[in-house]
């Protein structure tokens, strides 16, 4: 089973926003409880109620840690600054939430754990299977209480999830010049708390990030390296939450990590 101490009280506070109000409003959102903060991207009383319940309860759980949330980092950007001074706790209170709006999974709760901008521990919970992914730093990455290492999908090629809809025209026709013959590009879940259990779980080899946003990579960073995968920003530069930078690649193991560099950007 997990060993992180908080793992227990944290997954019950996540079970319970998902209980109360998560899934109480699923496929049942009004007009005037969803709007887009930028185009294309949305926000729900969902995520702000969720925030609310998890930023509270988790500042309980951990007195004097800051508390760096999707929402609140959307109305002050500057807290996202402070992400490497002492203990934070790093809240999607809503991945996925374009899915949510739209009546479909998958979508999940994603909380981190960072000291001093290291990643130490996370949690992915998915309310609709009740999928409780957990890591924590140097003791492994588990999945319904069973531990988990990443492989690789079963046949084909190499299974690459990109996000081209982030890229402009140019970049998505070179990327699919440079894939073919050597990855199958597949579609993305549009939710990292999907995309890093596929990671792990073989579903998936490869994943692009175009937008690295600490609330999307905290915990499930920390999960795929625990369970031996790797995730490094495109020019091979290690990933880390205090270090600003844009895109990244993940990986079920080394290997694959550099082949999908050499193939998308060398």
């Amino acid at each position: 089973m997990p060993v992180h101490d908080l793992y227990r009280p944290v997954l019950d506070l996540m079970r319970g926003v998902a209980r109360d109000i998560m899934m109480p409003r699923f496929r049942k959102l009004a007009a005037d409880q969803f709007a887009e903060k930028s185009p294309g991207d949305f926000v729900t009383i969902v995520d702000r109620e969720s925030e609310a319940r998890l930023s509270e309860a988790l500042g309980r759980l951990l007195p004097g840690a800051r508390i760096i949330g999707e929402e609140a980092a959307a109305a002050d950007p500057a807290i996202v600054d402070h992400v490497g001074d002492g203990v934070a706790w790093i809240i999607d209170p809503l991945d996925g939430t374009n899915n949510f709006t739209e009546g479909h999974s998958p979508f999940a709760i994603m909380i981190g754990l960072a000291v001093d901008g290291a990643r130490e521990a996370g949690w992915i919970y998915d309310p609709v299977i009740d999928r409780i992914v957990h890591a924590a730093r140097g003791r492994g990455c588990f999945i319904d209480g069973e531990r988990v290492r990443a492989r690789r999908s079963v046949d084909g090629l190499p299974k690459a999830a990109i996000a081209t809809y982030f890229m402009p025209a140019d970049r998505q026709a070179d990327v699919r010049r440079r894939a073919e013959g050597r990855l199958e590009i597949v579609d993305i879940p549009r939710c990292a708390g999907e995309q890093y259990p596929r990671l792990i779980l073989g579903a998936n080899d490869i994943a692009l990030f175009e937008r690295t946003h600490v609330w999307d990579h905290a915990a499930g960073a920390l999960m795929l390296e625990e369970a031996g995968g790797t995730i490094a920003r495109n020019d091979g530069a290690p990933y880390r939450l205090d270090v600003p930078g844009k895109g990244a690649i993940a990986a079920n193991s080394p290997e694959t990590w550099a082949l999908a560099k050499a193939v998308l950007f060398d």
